[in-house]
């Protein structure tokens, strides 16, 4: 099986400081066979390590995009996800053959977690049922099960924004599989362990230090 971790952000995030090539490296280190670079509302970090096209590990291009309901993964992506209605933003990413990936949904700690109803099942593919920032299992133990009932893929990411976190949660794929059939089919496995919290408190604290360093510039 290779081990794929499908949630990542450099430093296109706005809360994220990683080079692509350093999180490339360090997803390497690990023992991952592939990453996918999903930046906030934003695929140039993706594009970047796609042009790399660095040896020994496979990369996906990929963009969380906030939308009117809450984040919305979109995996192999060639242009940027226009609109931020949710239904609309599915059919973008369908449009360009990417798939649809909820991330993180239930999560009430997060005012971009996207809570799963009935009537969205039949519009994604994938859910993440183990993301390694979610502090509480309950919200991945949640996800789960809406992706048992629905019969979705289960995937898993590590929502890494910093190099400690690459690959403390990923996605199992058959070797002979392309990842993005994996996905399509449900042959995926979803894997990992949660992050320290303390991976939160460094984020806050980078987000407030950029706030204040452009309240400096103007």
């Amino acid at each position: 099986m290779l081990k794929y971790d499908l949630h990542s952000h450099s430093r296109y995030s706005k809360d994220g400081i990683m080079d692509v090539r350093d999180l490339i490296k360090i997803a390497k280190k690990r023992g991952l066979n592939g990453i996918a670079i999903t930046d906030h509302d934003t695929i140039r970090g993706g594009m970047e390590a796609v042009k790399l096209k660095p040896e020994g590990i496979d990369v996906i291009c990929g963009c969380e995009v906030n939308t009117d309901r809450g984040d919305v993964i979109g995996l192999f992506l060639t242009e940027d996800i226009k609109s931020r209605e949710h239904v609309k933003v599915i059919e973008e990413i369908k449009a360009q053959g990417g798939v649809v990936i909820v991330p993180h949904p239930f999560d009430s700690m997060r005012g971009s977690a996207f809570w799963l109803n009935d009537h969205d099942a039949p519009l994604i593919d994938a859910v993440e049922v183990i993301n390694a920032r979610c502090i509480f299992r309950r919200y991945n133990d949640m996800a789960d099960s809406f992706a048992t009932l629905h019969g979705k893929a289960k995937v898993g990411g590590s929502d890494a924004h910093f190099g400690a976190e690459i690959g403390n949660a990923c996605t199992l794929i058959e070797e002979c599989i392309d990842p993005r059939e994996a996905i399509l089919k449900r042959s995926t496995v979803a894997f990992g362990r949660c992050s320290s919290p303390v991976f939160h408190v460094r984020t806050s604290a980078l987000l407030v230090q950029r706030r204040i360093g452009r309240r400096k510039v103007f």
